[in-house]
């Protein structure tokens, strides 16, 4: 059996075009929703969710694409658009009874927590996202050898039927080669849980790739479309990651400030995976952020 966040209760929650949302939700108050990221599923967020659902309702869900929710055929580039899986989430909330809700994302799910800022700020009262860059301004700072980083990336962007087949032939290497590579400390991710992980990526990878594929090209559009137009972060907004910018040569406060009115900005040092690395730290900057 696939480990599970103790104490909440599962949902198979539509939310559109016969699209359903798997979804893990404990604790009562306010509502506050985890976005993971790549290459995990919502059990990223098991201690955090713990803590915070002690005075808040806490709604973890796996992305469109991944885990346990739908995964629909890529149907063109909007299918898996951050624009898609950001409206996914706004009316994922709703469907439980929360049209307002405090949001925060690691990684992909950072990149959905980011599109659901600019185009829900009705909906969303507060924001977090942990280890990104906005899609737009991530093509622009990956250049020369320090992009090897980003190998993944430039893979994944391929047209439909080349990437998928080259993962699919050495998925568990693939996929783990992250959860060995990102992870300064890895007891943060458990043998149980770590299965889990490559088990669910396992039987994701054509939706995972679209939803890569898709930050090659109609994310970087709308975040464009964004920056032209004036588009900015309204809700109180902190960023916490590693010092990229330092490892990169760019100044990653600069980068968020041109998006966000009410920005804190935080390093850490802990590995990417820093929900599950440094819980404690990642509560604490939520907690300070709901109080804004």
């Amino acid at each position: 059996m696939s480990p599970v966040i103790p104490g909440f209760a599962y949902h198979r929650v539509p939310v559109a075009d016969g699209v359903t949302l798997n979804a893990a939700v404990g604790g009562s108050g306010p509502a506050v929703v985890l976005l993971h990221g790549f290459p995990q599923t919502h059990l990223m967020w098991r201690h955090v969710a713990a803590d915070l659902a002690a005075d808040h309702t806490v709604i973890c869900p796996d992305l469109r694409g991944y885990g346990a929710s739908d995964k629909p055929a890529e149907d063109g580039p909007g299918t898996y658009a951050k624009r898609t899986m950001a409206a996914d989430v706004v009316a994922l909330a709703r469907q439980l009874g929360h049209e307002r809700f405090a949001l925060a994302g690691h990684d992909r799910g950072a990149l959905v927590a980011f599109r659901a800022g600019l185009d829900h700020p009705e909906a969303i009262t507060h924001l977090a996202c942990l280890d990104v860059l906005p899609t737009l301004d991530m093509w622009d700072v990956m250049h020369g050898v320090s992009a090897a980083v980003g190998w993944h990336l430039y893979l994944m962007a391929q047209p439909a039927g080349v990437p998928e087949p080259m993962i699919a032939a050495v998925p568990d290497a693939f996929f783990g080669s992250f959860l060995d590579q990102w992870v300064k400390d890895p007891e943060a991710i458990p043998a149980d849980v770590r299965a889990a992980y490559l088990a669910a990526c396992r039987e994701a990878i054509p939706s995972i790739v679209a939803d890569y594929r898709a930050s090659a090209g109609v994310d970087v559009a709308h975040d464009a479309a964004d920056r032209d137009g004036g588009a900015r972060l309204r809700m109180p907004v902190t960023v916490v990651q590693q010092d990229w910018g330092a490892a990169l040569g760019y100044d990653a406060t600069a980068l968020w400030q041109a998006w966000a009115d009410d920005l804190r900005h935080h390093t850490t040092t802990a590995g990417h995976f820093m929900a599950e690395e440094a819980p404690a730290e990642i509560v604490k900057r939520l907690r300070e952020l709901l109080s804004r």
